[in-house]
């Protein structure tokens, strides 16, 4: 492989692919600085300039306003305690799913996972969970924005999968040593776990801190609006007033520039997450994938 890329087509391919990859880059992450510019530019500014990545004036009244109510605070805050426990539940579930569902030996194996595949082409319908949620007593509550969604099929299917490429030995081996089926487990499956975890509790995590549709769905009380309903709400009263947020601050509301603004504080957060994830993730990605 190494002599490939020392030939003329071997470098003709990487430089093709460098530049390709410098454009896709470049086309991410530009509308983003222009985000993070607009939420520091002034509204003449926004209303004149079509496109812009650095403010000719720089002000803060956007987020001067934003933290000035008690709003976003709020449901940053309920964003971030729904990202948590909903990426934790996720992952207790679909791990400890996962793990017996990769062993041949389980009874009714075969059934569950044609269930679980079943699920992931059907589903029972947006009235039909409503009415569960709601029977279930969950309104108006956190864990409608948690519980429905806790296990992803397509993400146990995965996680599955890598479980069943583990030697076999080393169940064998825990099972001599005396170790039951929880401490072969926890003992010796989940610290060789590592990328699966941290792939998919990024996946999980990055799920729940954007989904606004279940509290749409499932919140009237607007105190428990997560940070994607509030910003979905904004974006859809841009013109009619900031509802709430107009209401509890001293400010007068900067409209455009508070719309980008709030998309930065809903942004910057789970970004911040990526980093700690970044050692395994690489790895992580690359399960399920074909090996030659």
């Amino acid at each position: 492989m190494h002599r490939m890329h020392n030939t003329g087509p071997g470098r003709v391919f990487d430089i093709f692919n460098h530049v390709f990859l410098a454009i896709v880059g470049i086309v991410t992450v530009v509308p983003f600085l222009y985000v993070v510019g607009g939420s520091f530019a002034t509204e003449s500014e926004l209303a004149t300039r079509s496109f812009f990545i650095i403010p000719n004036e720089i002000t803060t009244n956007a987020y001067d306003y934003i933290f000035s109510t008690n709003a976003v605070l709020r449901s940053l805050g309920v964003s971030i305690l729904v990202t948590v426990v909903g990426t934790v539940i996720s992952m207790i579930l679909t791990l400890t799913m996962a793990y017996p569902l990769s062993r041949k030996t389980m009874v009714g194996r075969n059934l569950i996972l044609n269930l679980i595949l079943f699920s992931m082409l059907f589903s029972g319908g947006m009235i039909p969970t409503y009415l569960l949620v709601k029977g279930l007593g969950l309104l108006d509550s956190i864990w409608a924005l948690i519980l429905p969604l806790a296990i992803n099929p397509f993400n146990l299917i995965i996680v599955k999968t890598f479980f069943q490429q583990l030697p076999e030995e080393l169940e064998d081996a825990s099972k001599i040593d005396g170790c039951t089926e929880f401490q072969t487990f926890w003992r010796v499956m989940l610290p060789l776990s590592k990328p699966v975890i941290a792939t998919f509790t990024l996946f999980y995590a990055v799920f729940y801190w954007n989904d606004f549709f279940q509290a749409l769905l499932y919140l009237t009380d607007t105190t428990k609006w997560p940070i994607q309903l509030l910003l979905q709400q904004l974006v859809m009263v841009a013109n009619t007033g900031l509802g709430d947020l107009q209401e509890a601050s001293l400010y007068e509301p900067p409209e455009e520039s508070v719309k980008l603004a709030v998309i930065v504080v809903a942004t910057v957060p789970i970004l911040l997450f990526y980093p700690f994830l970044q050692k395994h993730f690489a790895k992580g990605v690359m399960l399920g994938s074909v090996k030659g």
